[in-house]
C-alpha cells in the first residue's frame, strides 16, 4: 500500500505575488508539517503571523539531566500557541520530538532556576508549578492566571526544591490508575489544555 504524500507539490506558475511565500518552496513543493494555511510560507513569515496571536502563558521545564520529554513539550506548546518556552538548566535537548516545531516557537534558555525567577518577576508573571506533591492543589479546579509561567520538573525527580519555593502555587493532575506519576510531556499537554479551556477562544475555522 502506497503511503499518502504529505504536503503539496510545486506551485503552478505564474507564482502568486506575495512576500510571505518562499520561492524555493513554490518551486519544489512544501512537505512540511504545517497547517494548510501556511503552505509555501517562509519560516519567518509563519513566525511573524503566530506572533500576532500568541497566548500570554509561558512554559518552563527543568533540564538538569537532559530530559528527553522537552521535544514533546515544545511541540505541544506550539500546538497551543504558548508565548515562549523556557529551558532551565542544560542548554542541550533532544529536538527530534519537537518535529521541527521549535523553529516556529520562541525558546529561551536559563542556566539556573534563579535566573528564570528573576526574569518572571521582571515580567510580572507568576510561576505555577505542575507536580503531584504534598500540598499541591488539583489542577482541574484551580484558577490558572491568564498571564503565567507553567513550570514542570525533570522527568523522575519532578520540581526541584528552589522551583517549589518559587511557585505561587503547585497544581497536581488527577490520576486514577496504579502509577504515581505521568510522563512530563503528557503532563505539560494536560496543563496547557486546561489553560486553553479557561482562557482561549476556538481557533480560526473551528467548526
Amino acid at each position: 500500500m502506497t503511503e499518502p504524500t504529505i504536503g503539496v507539490g510545486p506551485h503552478p506558475e505564474p507564482w502568486p505575488d506575495d512576500p510571505r511565500f518562499d520561492p524555493e518552496l513554490l518551486a519544489n513543493g512544501d512537505r512540511r508539517n504545517v497547517a494548510d494555511h501556511y503552505r509555501y510560507w517562509s519560516v519567518e513569515a509563519i513566525v511573524a503571523d503566530l506572533d500576532t496571536r500568541r497566548h500570554p502563558f509561558h512554559v518552563a521545564i527543568e533540564n538538569w539531566e537532559h530530559d528527553h520529554n522537552i521535544g514533546t513539550v515544545v511541540r505541544t506548546a506550539n500546538a497551543f500557541l504558548a508565548s515562549e518556552i523556557h529551558i532551565v538548566g542544560k542548554r542541550r535537548w533532544n529536538r527530534r520530538g519537537a518535529m521541527m516545531t521549535n523553529v516556529y516557537q520562541h525558546v529561551a534558555k536559563h542556566p539556573t532556576i534563579e535566573d528564570l525567577i528573576e526574569w518572571a518577576d521582571a515580567e510580572g508573571l507568576p510561576i505555577i508549578g505542575i507536580d503531584n506533591i504534598d500540598g499541591s492543589v488539583p489542577l482541574e479546579t484551580s484558577h490558572l492566571p491568564e498571564r503565567c509561567v507553567m513550570l514542570f520538573g525533570q522527568e523522575g525527580p519532578g520540581l526541584s526544591e528552589p522551583a517549589k519555593e518559587a511557585a505561587e502555587m503547585v497544581c497536581s493532575i488527577a490520576q486514577y490508575g496504579s502509577t504515581r506519576s505521568i510522563n512530563a510531556g503528557v503532563a505539560a499537554g494536560v496543563a496547557m489544555h486546561v489553560w486553553i479551556q479557561r482562557w482561549a477562544d476556538p481557533p480560526p475555522g473551528w467548526a
